[in-house]
């Protein structure tokens, strides 16, 4: 079982992205949240509620780059990718229909999330993504 350079470079671009991006939120939030516009103050309950998530996307990361470096891995960090990648679009346009049209930053950040969702799916091909056996790895 191998991963052919395509599914690398998904998992390992999925993987980064999460893993700089919860990370950023969990160790740095006052800077990551301005960075899109949305200043924080020093709130105990808040920065917990934040940085929480902030360590749950990080561990994210860490798994889907470890699908990209261990073929043995590489379907539970494809469902680990997809499911971040297509959750984060979702509830983002919930908020977009709810509560109004969000900052170009914020914009920007659904982009990217949804070119990474299908990045994987070509990668990875989208039936994978409801097959049961998971994602067929090159050679497979």
């Amino acid at each position: 079982m191998h991963l052919s350079r395509l599914q690398k470079i998904a998992l390992g671009l999925s993987g980064f992205t999460a893993l700089a991006i919860g990370l950023s939120i969990l160790l740095v939030p006052h800077a990551f949240y301005a960075s899109y516009g949305i200043p924080l103050d020093d709130n105990p309950n808040r920065l917990s509620e934040l940085r929480a998530p902030g360590a749950g996307l990080a561990s994210f990361g860490a798994i889907m780059l470890a699908g990209m470096m261990r073929p043995r891995l590489a379907p539970l960090a494809f469902k680990i990718a997809l499911t971040v990648y297509l959750s984060f679009p979702a509830g983002r346009c919930v908020s977009l229909l709810v509560d109004g049209v969000p900052s170009a930053s914020i914009l920007g950040a659904l982009a990217v999330e949804l070119a990474l969702a299908g990045l994987l799916l070509f990668a990875f091909g989208w039936r994978s993504s409801v097959d049961p056996q998971g994602p067929r790895l090159a050679g497979s």
